[in-house]
């Protein structure tokens, strides 16, 4: 009688540690793999970022520019298909603005299907315990600013979403020390309402592309001065397999540059907080990381 009461409460044991060990499973932390400007046939950049992908579980965000030179069907199959189109089912797209090469990005929405959100391509999702969100910067064709449906559904959006961490991603930098921010500055400032929207909400990071290189900003706040407590730090991943830009101006924040290597951002998303690396090419070598907090 003895041993059984003693199996009993062994078995009692166990059924009471098995949801605290299902619950450690599911806090995970989730992997976001990022970069932009990526399919060029006449580079193999493309082919080799997508070495470094095919190595990584986790979600995995193109961050526009994603089939060159202007975005068409044929552009697509050539040139994304073959390398980063292996990993379709597990891609949440943004819009660059090579994709508006034809038509109304009509190859893009096609290519992506419903995931692109057509027809502005804007949208949100959950990833483990973050709350990513999907942004159109290309703001002549779908509006950002005071008084459009984006900037109206982002505030909606993040309204509805008070997650203890937020995440945001579209292809224009509001701050970047490359060559087509600085030649084009109305771009950046054209993505202000969404930077100063993030800001606000107490959201964390934003993801952009465009400038073909790798950026990390300290935390910066609505104004873009650094606030360590509670701003956003951008990265600027362009490096998705495009030709390398140099660094052509200066700007306050920028902690970390890295010119000449293709790569991918490697974001590991856990309850309370991310780490970051960034792997390049061929190897995935580690050439930036580190460890920042949810607000």
């Amino acid at each position: 009688m003895r041993i059984r009461a003693l199996a009993a409460v062994f078995l009692v044991a166990l059924i009471a540690q098995a949801p605290a060990a299902n619950a450690t499973r599911s806090k995970s932390p989730a992997i976001l793999l990022a970069a932009g400007d990526i399919g060029d046939c006449s580079l193999d950049g493309a082919a080799l970022t997508a070495r470094l992908i095919e190595r990584q579980p986790g979600t995995v965000a193109a961050i526009g520019d994603t089939a060159y030179p202007n975005g068409t069907i044929s552009d697509f199959e050539r040139c994304y298909a073959p390398y980063w189109g292996r990993f379709r089912s597990r891609t949440r797209p943004a819009l660059g603005n090579h994709e508006y090469g034809t038509g109304n990005a009509d190859a893009y929405f096609a290519y992506f299907g419903k995931r692109a959100a057509a027809p502005g391509g804007y949208y949100s999702y959950k990833l483990g315990t973050w709350h990513i969100v999907v942004l159109n910067s290309n703001c002549s064709f779908v509006g950002c600013g005071p008084g459009s449906p984006q900037l109206r559904w982002l505030r909606a959006d993040l309204a509805a979403h008070r997650t203890r961490c937020t995440l945001a991603y579209w292809h224009h930098p509001r701050f970047s020390e490359g060559p087509d921010t600085a030649a084009r500055p109305d771009e950046a400032l054209a993505t202000q309402p969404f930077w100063a929207a993030l800001a606000k909400a107490g959201a964390e990071i934003v993801l952009t592309g465009h400038d073909h290189l790798y950026e990390r900003f300290a935390p910066l706040d609505a104004a873009g001065r650094q606030d360590p407590k509670r701003g956003l730090r951008e990265f600027v991943v362009g490096t998705g397999g495009r030709p390398h830009y140099p660094v052509v101006t200066h700007v306050a924040g920028n902690q970390k540059v890295v010119t000449g290597r293709w790569g991918v951002l490697r974001l590991q998303l856990s309850a309370k907080g991310y780490r970051w690396q960034f792997l390049s090419t061929p190897n995935s070598t580690t050439l930036d990381s580190g460890v920042g907090s949810c607000h």
